[in-house]
């Protein structure tokens, strides 16, 4: 396994998507438990695009501009519904004792649901993953689903240490209307762009 492949999978993973903010809201709104809760559902939904591009239905979504264009207008309206929640007081950031934040299952599924609609996740499987096989490797396929496995567990790793970042600040910021009213429209904005840039985005 190559650096590249590790140093390439790490930054993705670092850099700031919506697993990446949900994962910071839900361990600012609710804990520790909540945002490894918010880190287990984005990791599975990773796990589920994983599965995805080995089918090969990534590449189908990525040589079908209908199907592209349909998941992402919807990932898109639900990225901008939640930042429009989350603005007007409640959504992500409605701060809760930890242990009334919801359910385990609903924290996970939110997770799952929030990057499911996210076609970047199956195209970065197709479009990076086949350049690290070598074109003399004998199972292709076994090793396409060992370098997945690895960059899914990095980004579980990573998700982790986000939510054990921002449950530190949980404190600071409930005793903060300020700080609260300034990281609400900063998630606010976060969901935002990344619904603008989902739906700019092409095929």
């Amino acid at each position: 396994m190559s650096g590249a492949f590790l140093l390439t999978a790490l930054v993705v993973c670092v850099a700031p998507g919506i697993g990446v903010v949900y994962t910071l809201s839900m361990a600012i709104r609710g804990g520790v438990r909540a945002g490894l809760l918010a880190s287990l559902g984005c990791t599975l939904c990773t796990l589920l695009h994983l599965g995805f591009a080995l089918a090969g239905l990534a590449a189908v979504l990525h040589t079908t501009a209908v199907v592209f264009q349909t998941v992402k207008l919807a990932g898109a309206a639900y990225l901008l519904w939640t930042a429009w929640s989350t603005l007007r007081g409640g959504g992500l950031l409605e701060l809760r004792p930890a242990d009334e934040v919801g359910s385990a299952r609903r924290i996970v599924w939110r997770g799952i649901a929030l990057n499911l609609l996210n076609p970047k996740l199956p195209l970065f499987f197709v479009a990076f993953l086949p350049q690290i096989v070598p074109a003399a490797a004998r199972d292709t396929t076994a090793l396409l689903a060992e370098l997945g496995i690895v960059f899914v567990a990095m980004t579980f790793a990573v998700f982790v240490v986000y939510a054990l970042f921002a449950a530190t600040l949980r404190h600071a910021i409930v005793e903060s209307p300020a700080a609260q009213r300034l990281l609400r429209g900063a998630v606010a904005a976060s969901f935002a762009a990344l619904g603008a840039r989902l739906a700019l985005e092409r095929a």
